[in-house]
């Protein structure tokens, strides 16, 4: 079994669990095609040493960039910036690595440091 996201102009509709074979015969009244995608890729690697597919597992309301043949999540700020390499989002400023806990802040393009969990 395979997971194939159903994407129409770029965005992602559904993704289901089938057989190479179901998708080939599906009659499906919803338009766009479906394409297949793997919860073991993320960032362009393979998360158990395979070889990844479509940098990244599609989630539904994400994006399909056609033309880089890859899935990525929708932008989660203004001032983050797609990279394609990977097709994840990245942050203007390096998150700081300390142990505490920290939130984006938009306004100030600058992470916050929180009281406690998020």
């Amino acid at each position: 079994m395979s997971h194939f996201a159903k994407v129409l102009d770029g965005k992602v509709l559904q993704v289901i669990v089938a057989e190479q074979d179901f998708i080939d015969n599906y009659v499906d009244t919803v338009p766009g095609e479906w394409i297949q995608t793997s919860y073991n890729t993320l960032g362009g690697e393979h998360t158990k040493g395979g070889k990844p597919l479509r940098k990244n597992y599609a989630s539904v309301g994400g994006n399909y960039d056609k033309e880089g043949d890859f899935f990525y999540d929708v932008q989660p700020f203004p001032s983050w910036t797609l990279d394609r390499k990977t097709g994840l989002w990245v942050c203007p400023v390096k998150k700081p690595s300390d142990n505490k806990e920290y939130v984006w802040n938009e306004d100030n393009k600058s992470w916050d440091i929180t009281d406690g969990p998020i």
